[in-house]
């Protein structure tokens, strides 16, 4: 009895020694030194530690994640609103290669085609996918199929609509119209996914 107490208490001053110089940022790099100078099982050193923690030997910090930008202009150039700027992106270079690649130039013309694609099938659907649900509500599976739907619901709309102007469905003003719509409901996303974590962090 008195030797298990001398072990304990020999590991419990190992694991304040530790702490004390090597100074682990997380409990699983504490074991992981803990197990280089001692034999055992990482249950074990889970229950040296837990006791040291409720006698007030250790005492562990909470992790805050870092703050959110205030202002949407920073938020915007922030690595939370990569997507905003792949969309963005996307539209432009897909808008760009419409007018710049004729259908007969092989193969750069395969570009085009994968990249409107995209554009028409996906783009538009997403944006406003993520304009309605700016957080984490949908697992990817369920933004993806619900982007593919709406994309597919909001194309034929424009398209009727641009039926009834002077400019009718040509190529140039579909393209044009798509490229305004993706950029309008992509800002408007990332608009109301900056203010919704905002609101969250708050």
């Amino acid at each position: 009895m008195r030797n298990n107490r001398q072990e304990s208490s020999t590991m419990d001053q190992l694991i304040v020694d530790i702490v004390k110089n090597k100074s682990p940022t997380t409990v699983e790099q504490l074991i992981k030194l803990i197990q280089q100078r001692h034999p055992l099982t990482e249950e074990e050193i889970v229950k040296h530690i837990l006791r040291l923690e409720s006698q007030g030997k250790l005492v562990f910090k909470e992790e805050h994640p870092p703050s959110l930008p205030l202002t949407l202009t920073s938020y915007l150039f922030s690595t939370q609103a990569h997507w905003y700027w792949i969309i963005i992106l996307l539209a432009i270079a897909t808008t760009t290669l419409v007018f710049t690649i004729p259908e007969n130039a092989y193969p750069m013309v395969y570009a085009r085609y994968l990249l409107g694609s995209i554009f028409v099938l996906w783009l538009p659907g997403y944006s406003l996918i993520k304009a309605l649900f700016p957080t984490k509500e949908l697992d990817n599976i369920e933004r993806a199929a619900l982007s593919i739907g709406m994309s597919l619901a909001l194309v034929p709309i424009a398209g009727l609509l641009l039926n009834y102007t002077p400019w009718g469905i040509r190529v140039t003003p579909v393209t044009i119209s798509l490229l305004a719509l993706t950029i309008t409901l992509a800002t408007a996303a990332v608009i109301r996914e900056q203010q919704a974590k905002l609101k969250h962090q708050a």
